[in-house]
């Protein structure tokens, strides 16, 4: 998404938490396409950090037309197997973070002509996922924000998207610890580029949400008319843990 947004002539501030990654970024993007990037490495997933990023962002007056919510991450097991400080972790990036960088940031987006707020949601949003339940929760909470919120600023400058992606080609099956299916979303995965563009597209033509891939988009919509025990079954089937 830093590719795609640079490439339209954007600046950026690239948050994450390795200071190295982030300043190779930082030096292809400016020397590909003579943009302005800044860095700001910190751990997203610790409580105060959207904070942190805030007031990096008023001490240099940087500002801030296009707000991407991308950091997440699941975890793959039964919940009372899953250690407790390791989910609530991931609930603290994939839920908190993204509504206070939401809530400190929004100031500043209402102050620009046209601005916009992109949410990574998935598609287990449309979904229970057994074994991998409280990550399904966490986005189809940034899917119901993000729907509501949308509704909220419609008489503002800000526009709200929501990206609901399938299998991304990604580390994040390896962080989750499902590298026992790798073969298989090897078969399904979308390309990291090809998503992202299609990601920034469709934020800048103001679209609600965005499901990238005609198979999930199928799998979406099946899941608001097939009964709900059979598509977990179907999910619990495919995450299924021995």
């Amino acid at each position: 998404m830093a590719y795609s947004l640079a490439s339209r002539n954007y600046n950026l501030l690239l948050v994450a938490r390795s200071a190295t990654d982030l300043n190779q970024l930082k030096k292809d993007v400016e020397e590909r396409y003579g943009i302005r990037a800044e860095v700001f490495p910190v751990d997203l997933a610790v409580p105060g950090a959207a904070l942190e990023v805030k007031e990096w962002i008023n001490g240099h007056s940087f500002p801030v037309s296009v707000l991407i919510n991308n950091a997440g991450y699941g975890l793959w097991g039964p919940f009372e197997n899953l250690e407790l400080d390791q989910q609530l972790n991931m609930l603290q990036l994939n839920i908190n973070t993204v509504i206070e960088l939401t809530f400190f940031l929004l100031p500043l987006l209402k102050k620009e002509s046209a601005s916009f707020i992109l949410n990574v949601s998935s598609t287990a949003a449309y979904q229970s996922v057994p074994t991998l339940g409280l990550y399904a929760a966490s986005k189809a909470f940034v899917l119901s924000f993000s729907r509501s919120l949308r509704y909220e600023l419609k008489n503002s400058p800000v526009s709200v998207t929501c990206l609901c992606p399938g299998p991304v080609d990604t580390g994040f099956a390896e962080r989750a610890g499902l590298n026992a299916l790798s073969k298989m979303a090897a078969r399904f995965n979308m390309q990291p580029a090809e998503v992202a563009e299609i990601a920034v597209k469709g934020m800048f033509s103001r679209k609600s949400e965005i499901i990238p891939g005609a198979i999930n988009v199928i799998s979406a919509y099946a899941n608001r008319f097939l009964p709900k025990s059979f598509i977990e079954n179907a999910a619990a089937g495919i995450y299924k843990t021995d």
